[in-house]
């Protein structure tokens, strides 16, 4: 059960959550937890939801992105979202599930990816504080200055999710993944 208030349903959100939640709808067919749970704050659905839709627009690849979630989510420690990945992992991105154990363990079976989800925990666990040799390393594996920006984004934004859900409590509206430490 989660610690914070989260709306039954889109109608009983805030007024000016209601039409951010109708398009997550009809984008997903169903709202999760977790929107639902932002929807209390209004400015915060709206700057979670812009800066998802801005990031889908860079030039990562979703698989990438779901693999730095997967990455973050672990570190962070929150089920929640190794649920919503693992699941939006398999089903979206076609990941196997010997590459979401690799993402869970900072790393990739694609050698590219392999560097991004690699980086992407070493800025995690250093909250940003990495070598240049860390740095230069991600760069020779292909990924130029823009992508190094939009993997930071990716990792904040998931922070973002983990802390809320670890904060609220949210309950888990996905098959369940458990963290690899439990």
């Amino acid at each position: 059960m989660s610690r914070l208030n989260m709306p039954a349903t889109v109608a009983s959100s805030p007024a000016a959550s209601q039409p951010l939640l109708e398009a997550v709808n009809k984008q997903l067919g169903s709202v999760p937890n977790l929107f639902r749970l932002v929807a209390n704050s209004p400015a915060a659905l709206e700057g979670y939801l812009g800066l998802s839709a801005a990031l889908g627009k860079g030039t990562l690849p979703a698989a990438t992105r779901e693999r730095i979630a997967l990455a973050v989510a672990e570190i962070n420690g929150c089920t929640y979202c190794l649920s919503a990945h693992t699941y939006l992992g398999k089903n979206l991105a076609k990941l196997d599930d010997a590459e979401i154990l690799a993402n869970r363990n900072g790393h990739s079976n694609d050698p590219k990816a392999d560097s991004a989800v690699h980086f992407a925990t070493q800025v995690t666990k250093a909250r940003g504080h990495i070598s240049d040799d860390e740095l230069r390393a991600v760069m020779l594996a292909g990924y130029d200055e823009a992508q190094v920006v939009e993997i930071v984004l990716h990792i904040a934004l998931n922070s973002f999710t983990n802390y809320v859900n670890e904060v609220a409590g949210t309950a888990i509206d996905f098959p369940v993944a458990e963290s690899l430490a439990a």
